[in-house]
């Protein structure tokens, strides 16, 4: 690959000092689509240290970094089922690790990090007899460490991600190690003055006197690199006691000391001691095929780390609040209820705040859980209700644990509901609780009166209810409340079932309980000022670049371009995602045939940058020119109507 030449966009790594020193990856084509557009949530939070107390990190390694899955940024393979982390309320730190010397986190892993609060670190390392040259070229003098190490934060700062991990696993002289420690040093305060709450954190390795002894613990032989860092990953072969040892040595710094881990046992050791965890390659439960499917495998074993450690993370934080449940990865990708791909995907970026459903190996009477083959009303997920009740019955599912502190203002909640099976109905319960510790429930239902709404404290039902515009099956419910002074806390689905007309019996006198089958598509939470407003067309700037046309057969052509847009002023921060369509307009000559003016907006993909590939388009003969749509998509979970979009139009070349 040539990375200064136009093609599909990708993630990968710097491999050579030479090419971090030369600044060539700057130059790349690619470097502007790895920029990660998604800030931490709650940025003012993050601007601090960590949390003082026991925190996880999660090194992900899985097959060498840079997969089908995530490396591509536009969209990875059509791996419906592709690996992705969906517990990031039980997360702090992430890490993007692989065996090449400079690791690069693709921008998808941190855009949905951040999006949940977690901070996202690349990796720096040095293995084998190359990584030993590197380390020669790198503490060759003093200024080469500090030269390194701002290559380092350069790059961090420029793409978006918080930091390092610093992996230094070879053998070196013991007169190189304060040059070293230069390195180390020099790498954590550039990253805090450029950026403030970043982490550069070192990895139990070589020690202070140039051996590559693996301590497994913190001791005197690796304490000075913990002292100039932002706290140590320590090696997975620990003792019992170490654990115990390493937070005598750190003080009151003992929370960042992180004991590696890869299994679950060990969380309640770190947790009763008082340190941090370091859980290295969670992925195995994908690579492993751990049964009986990867999504009830990985939600048991999480639910380990949380039945250990906790939760971490409580969302909603802030306002606006949406999420459409999506994962990242599907069999389909709908807008606002009308499906507009109909082909397996995967794009990490495209996650969506994640509801954190309970895992347990008991058959409930509902079972809630993240869809993916239902059709959605955003995206390519939502949450299914599926099982039997008794007529007039209920059932309740938290799905969010918030905590967002409300104002003198109304709260608007918006979301889309589905039912599949006769009499299901599907609600949301909201509870608050206050500083002089009241506490109220909410019920959010469009039913009557029932045994359902007389367990809580207020039923508010729906000011606005309507079909979607694109697919009738979904209702958008719409409701208001106002709860000043007090602290939203929790988010429930609340599935009813009225009481049915007809009764399946199996007997003169017994009836049995009936099938329930609800769908929520979304939720958006908002203040009525947080209404979103697109900026006209005027204010839009679309351009293009690389423009390629390459003759196919029967006079088609194929197209490769990238289409750059950005607003001429204004504020765009509340915009990190543009939904990508074409329309072909057709010659003259197919219009006199009897063809349209034009064919129907075709979906292309999702762009999380001001940018946008486009890689060998099959253009027919019967066109004449190409529309490039941009919707763009608010942070509320809105989108720009097409026809109000910026646009970029190509002509297409005759055939001579």
């Amino acid at each position: 690959m040539d990375p200064s030449q136009p093609s599909i966009p990708i993630s990968y790594p710097i491999k050579t000092l030479a090419e971090l020193n030369s600044r060539t990856y700057f130059d790349s084509f690619h470097f502007p689509f790895n920029i990660a557009s998604v800030p931490l949530l709650n940025v003012e939070k993050t601007k601090v240290p960590l949390p003082n107390r026991g925190r996880v990190l999660v090194c992900h390694d899985m097959k060498g970094g840079y997969t089908d899955d995530d490396k591509w940024i536009q969209g990875g393979s059509s791996n419906e089922e592709t690996y992705a982390i969906w517990h990031w309320s039980l997360i702090d730190v992430f890490v993007y690790f692989s065996h090449s010397l400079v690791t690069i986190p693709p921008p998808c892993w941190t855009n949905t990090a951040h999006q949940h609060g977690v901070k996202v670190l690349g990796t720096f390392i040095a293995e084998w007899d190359e990584g030993r040259k590197s380390c020669d070229e790198l503490l060759k003098t003093k200024e080469s460490a500090h030269m390194y190490a701002e290559r380092l934060a350069e790059l961090a700062v420029a793409l978006g991600f918080d930091g390092w991990l610093l992996n230094m696993e070879v053998e070196l002289d013991v007169g190189q190690i304060p040059n070293l420690k230069e390195f180390t040093s020099h790498l954590t305060e550039i990253m805090h003055s450029s950026l403030p709450g970043s982490l550069v954190i070192w990895y139990d390795s070589v020690t202070i006197d140039g051996k590559l002894l693996w301590q497994n613990q913190l001791n005197e032989k690796n304490k000075p690199f913990f002292d100039i860092s932002d706290g140590i990953f320590v090696n997975y072969t620990w003792q019992e006691d170490s654990p115990k040892l390493s937070a005598a040595v750190a003080g009151d710094r003992k929370f960042d000391v992180y004991m590696g881990i890869d299994t679950d046992v060990a969380l309640d050791v770190l947790k009763k001691d008082n340190v941090s965890a370091a859980i290295f390659a969670p992925g195995w439960v994908y690579e492993t095929q751990q049964p009986p499917d990867f999504q009830t495998a990985q939600n048991r074993w999480w639910s380990l780390v949380e039945k250990s450690w906790g939760r971490l993370h409580n969302y909603p934080l802030e306002l606006p609040f949406y999420s459409n449940f999506d994962q990242g990865h599907g069999y389909h990708i709908s807008v606002e209820g009308g499906q507009v791909q109909n082909a397996p995907w995967n794009n990490i970026s495209s996650q969506s705040f994640q509801p954190i459903l309970e895992y347990t190996d008991s058959p409930a009477t509902i079972k809630v859980s993240v869809d993916f083959k239902e059709a959605s009303y955003s995206g390519g997920g939502n949450i299914t209700c599926k099982g039997t009740l008794e007529d007039d019955a209920y059932f309740t599912a938290k799905i969010f644990q918030g905590e967002l502190v409300l104002g003198d203002f109304p709260l608007h909640f918006t979301y889309s509901v589905k039912t599949a099976a006769e009499n299901s109905h599907l609600g949301l319960a909201l509870e608050f609780s206050s500083a002089m510790n009241k506490s109220k429930s909410v019920l959010l239902a469009n039913w009557e009166t029932n045994q359902a709404s007389n367990k809580f404290d207020l039923v508010v039902s729906p000011k606005q209810v309507k079909k979607s515009d694109t697919a009738p099956e979904w209702v958008i419910q719409k409701s208001s409340i106002s709860m000043n002074g007090y602290t939203l806390t929790e988010i429930q689905i609340v599935c009813y079932r009225s009481k049915s007309s007809k009764l399946k019996q199996i007997s003169d006198s017994q009836a049995v309980s009936l099938d329930f089958s609800a769908v929520l598509g979304h939720i958006a939470i908002k203040t009525p000022d947080q209404h979103t407003v697109f900026p006209p067309l005027s204010s839009w700037v679309v351009d293009s670049q690389y423009i390629k046309w390459t003759p196919g057969s029967n006079d088609s052509k194929t197209l490769s371009v990238k289409i750059n847009w950005k607003l001429n002023n204004g504020d765009d921060s509340s915009f990190l995602k543009y939904n990508m369509y074409i329309v072909k307009q057709l010659s003259k000559v197919s219009r006199k045939l009897g063809g349209a003016i034009e064919e129907s907006p075709e979906y292309l993909g999702v762009a999380h940058v001001k940018m946008f590939y486009v890689s060998d388009l099959v253009v027919p003969a019967t066109t004449s020119a190409l529309k490039f749509i941009i919707q763009v998509c608010s942070i509320d979970g809105t989108n720009q109507k097409l026809d109000h979009s910026p646009f970029l139009l190509i002509d297409v070349p005759s055939t001579t």
